[in-house]
């Protein structure tokens, strides 16, 4: 992964926080007295999906540097190859689904109300590119661009 590429997915996970409701310690929310506790804050990282046409390659890479074990693709992820995060969520690594499907590196980001996190995207200028989509037995995902960076939301 270039620098770049590093970069990008930084700046993502930044933005994201910014428009899916993610609070401080201590802040209090929606007009209540109750601060949120500081486990309860930050941004929770759930699904962290890269599309390559170096899939192997990519699998191997992460593999060797971080221990773990990728598994057979997965046809309800689009042919991706999935493995563990610390956190709970997965990582998941696929080929361009279509010849006009750039390479990306798309963090997806647990959030309590999908539908409230895309309108909060929107209403700070994001363009919704997948609408809240049920995946069986996985929740719902959604993807939007803003900033010329790829966001991608989770619902459990």
């Amino acid at each position: 992964m270039t620098e770049s590429r590093i970069a990008q997915f930084l700046m993502a996970a930044t933005l994201c926080a910014t428009f899916v409701g993610c609070r401080a310690p201590g802040e209090v929310v929606g007009g209540g007295t109750a601060p949120v506790e500081a486990a309860e804050a930050g941004v929770r990282l759930h699904f962290l999906e890269i599309v390559t046409p170096e899939v192997d390659a990519t699998c191997g890479s992460i593999e060797a540097t971080h221990g773990v074990r990728f598994g057979d693709p997965q046809a309800d992820l689009g042919g991706a190859r999935t493995a563990a995060l610390a956190s709970g969520g997965l990582i998941s690594v696929r080929a361009p689904m279509n010849p006009a499907e750039d390479t990306v590196v798309r963090p997806y980001l647990l959030v309590d109300d999908i539908e409230t996190a895309l309108a909060n995207a929107a209403a700070a200028g994001a363009e919704i590119a997948m609408p809240a989509t049920p995946l069986e037995g996985r929740g719902t995902f959604a993807i939007y661009f803003l900033g010329g960076i790829e966001h991608g939301l989770w619902q459990l």
